[in-house]
């Protein structure tokens, strides 16, 4: 048994998250190990939890890069007070530690890995740490190896805040090379523990199939979603209710089985194994020691084993494929389909010419008298059609990565409106645009090689804001190149407004957080205390009579400034108004989502003077959001009110002189 800790309260853990590694992390989708699923789950996400159920109440999360993409990857969980504390140079895990403690002189402080799948007992550490009567606790893994138990470092440190005097006040500085040796030189102790379990830390896909398969080998309980089921009577099988598993296919677990996967006739998976979400495993095929994330296919009659398979990675049919990371290549298919044709081309090209002209003119003779009378008109049209198709499908998984960022990003969520929102645009001029004489554009061929140049730089240089962007600049592109300058200059300010569906750039997104978090907590202080409110700010956390509310980074308003945005660019494209009244609507955006969001917390932490229990403050803080909307429309539409009160000349009033005829 482990022994009780009385008071967690002064306990701070503090993650480490490592970049992205390419070296060691040779996917398609290049996500940094933090941020690998387990069952469905981030593994920091996993690490969080586990934190809160054991009673922590402060985390500190030091990374150099991807810090907003951490943010929207992993939902906080409430019982924490999280920070995100941005190291934009390396510091060394001992600089990481000096620069979370923040100067507090009487905090335990709890050192982990970000790449964790099995986290430890806190109060096993804890207590470890005390009964070794240590400044410093270093903790590893027990490991077996050639009969004998061995150590292997866990990347897990305990340490009292007295360690911060013998790290240096600014500049890189590392644990096992700094602060050890520092603090041996100085007579002070440090203590090693041995885990009886690993916990599952790793840094490249082979250490994380080995905690995958520690993880389901000895999880008593996975996702909530996931039923458990015996098969052979001895390995436990995780099944969702959505997935579909042949009855002739044969399961030997631990596996896991997520939501809408498909497991053919014949295939057959040994555990430990994991098929994420929309896995489809073909006919006959073997599946071994794996981990497959969601989208994954594995064709007929392949044989995987002891693998990682990327989001959407394809395995064609009749393939064997033994300790890899196979990652997501979007143009396989494409190649394949030039290739074959290039070879046709080349071996039949004076025959395919004859053969495919003699079908076009038996095509053209059997085509309706309305459709020759208006072939001239439709073929602009009919092109367009490939086009799109074309499009999409090159785009496909750009376009799914924009889905994911709009469903789990609240501040990004109100994208998902702005494609349906442009076509009704597009639908309410559809006169004016039918009227636009068609004069396709050469322009358009070079805008639409920049746009695919652009496109190729993104993926390249792993900048996702500039595949993102090329999504729009081909979109009007093709636009110029099908339709000519005057139907692309009639449409360019719909092409603008569907830049609004496009995720901000991860720097512009962590420069502006920080202020906006800062501004929205001290401007809804201001608020209450102009209403009479005794209330105390702390960094971005208020107190107001015996409720403390934290302003969190999702609550710095950038969901109202983007969503305010998206209506009033719908407003400004709607109505008929001026140049400069548009204008006026739209740089107004910015300051009426700023005040909204300030009436929110303001309100919020007025409620939470009153409300009890974390189910109503939930419920009021989410709803309290989305009651901004409403009042986002209504004072866009009294702002085009007061413009037209204040801008319209009164009419002249003129004697109207009336003639008699005489008889």
């Amino acid at each position: 048994m482990y022994k009780q800790v009385v008071n967690k309260q002064n306990v701070k853990a503090v993650i480490l998250v490592s970049g992205r590694d390419f070296g060691r992390c040779p996917l398609a989708s290049h996500l940094p190990t933090a941020l690998w699923p387990v069952v469905g789950k981030p593994v920091l996400g996993c690490l969080l939890t586990s934190l809160a159920d054991q009673g922590i109440k402060q985390a500190v999360i030091c990374y150099n890069s991807d810090g907003s993409f951490l943010a929207e990857s992993i939902r906080a969980d409430n019982r924490l007070e999280l920070k995100f504390l941005d190291e934009s140079l390396p510091m060394g895990t001992a600089g990481c530690i000096r620069d979370a403690a923040n100067g507090e002189t009487d905090s335990l402080l709890l050192v982990f890995p970000a790449s964790l799948i099995c986290p430890p007992k806190i109060d096993m550490l804890i207590n470890a740490h005390r009964d070794g009567k240590s400044d410093l606790t270093v903790v590893f893994n027990a490991v077996h190896r050639n009969g004998k138990q061995t150590g292997e470092a866990a990347g897990i440190y305990i340490c009292e805040t007295s360690v911060l005097e013998h790290i240096p006040k600014e500049g890189y500085f590392d644990i096992k090379e700094g602060l050890i040796p520092e603090m041996l030189r100085a007579g002070k102790t440090v203590h090693t523990v041995v885990l009886p379990n690993h916990v599952g830390n790793f840094r490249d896909w082979r250490g994380y199939l080995y905690a995958i398969a520690n993880y389901l080998e000895n999880a008593p309980k996975l996702n909530a979603d996931l039923k458990l089921c015996k098969r052979n009577n001895s390995q436990a099988v995780w099944t969702a209710a959505n997935s579909r598993v042949d009855p002739s296919a044969r399961i030997y677990g631990p596996v896991a089985i997520m939501d809408g996967a498909h497991i053919s006739e014949g295939a057959v998976i040994f555990g430990p194994t994991i098929l994420g979400r929309d896995v489809s495993i073909g006919k006959d095929s073997v599946v071994v020691n794996s981990v497959l994330w969601d989208g994954a296919q594995v064709g007929l009659n392949c044989e995987i084993q002891r693998c990682l398979i990327d989001y959407h990675a394809t395995v064609r049919g009749n393939t064997i494929v033994e300790e890899k990371a196979i990652p997501f290549k979007p143009e396989g298919m494409l190649e394949s389909l030039v290739g074959s044709a290039l070879k046709v081309a080349k071996n039949n090209a004076s025959g395919f010419g004859n053969a495919l002209q003699l079908q076009l003119g038996k095509l053209n003779r059997k085509l309706p008298d309305w459709v020759q009378a208006h072939k001239t008109k439709m073929v602009p049209w009919f092109a367009a059609g490939l086009l799109l198709v074309a499009f999409l499908w090159s785009y496909w998984p750009g376009l799914m990565n924009l889905w994911n960022v709009w469903q789990r990003s609240d501040e990004y969520s109100s994208g998902l409106l702005v494609p349906f929102l442009a076509v009704y645009i597009l639908w309410s001029r559809r006169h004016d645009i039918a009227q636009c004489r068609i004069r396709p554009s050469i322009w358009g061929l070079f805008a639409f090689l920049a746009a695919q140049g652009l496109r190729l730089f993104g993926l390249y240089d792993m900048y996702s804001s500039a595949e993102n962007l090329s999504v729009v600049l081909s979109i009007a592109a093709l636009v110029l190149l099908l339709f000519g300058w005057r139907l692309f200059l009639k449409l360019s300010t719909v092409l603008l407004f569907l830049c609004l569906m496009l995720p901000w750039p991860n720097r512009i997104q962590a420069a502006v957080a920080l202020p906006l978090q800062r501004w929205a907590t001290s401007s809804a202080v201001f608020c209450l205390e102009v209403m009479g409110y005794e209330v105390m700010q702390e960094g971005n956390v208020i107190h107001i009579g015996q409720a403390t509310v934290a302003v969190a980074e999702a609550c710095n308003g950038l969901r109202m400034i983007t969503a305010f945005f998206v209506i009033s660019g719908l407003v400004v494209l709607l109505v008929r108004r001026a140049w400069w009244e548009k204008l006026i609507v739209l740089a107004s955006s910015l300051p009426v989502a700023l005040l909204c969001n300030t009436l929110r917390l303001t309100i919020t932490a007025l409620a939470f003077t009153v409300l009890s229990g974390e189910h109503w403050e939930k419920i009021f803080h989410d709803f309290g959001g989305y009651a901004m909307m409403p009042l986002a429309l209504a004072t866009v539409v009294t702002e085009l009110w007061l413009l037209a009160k204040l801008t319209t000349l009164p009419l002249k009033e003129e004697a109207v002189i009336i003639a008699r005829q005489k008889r």
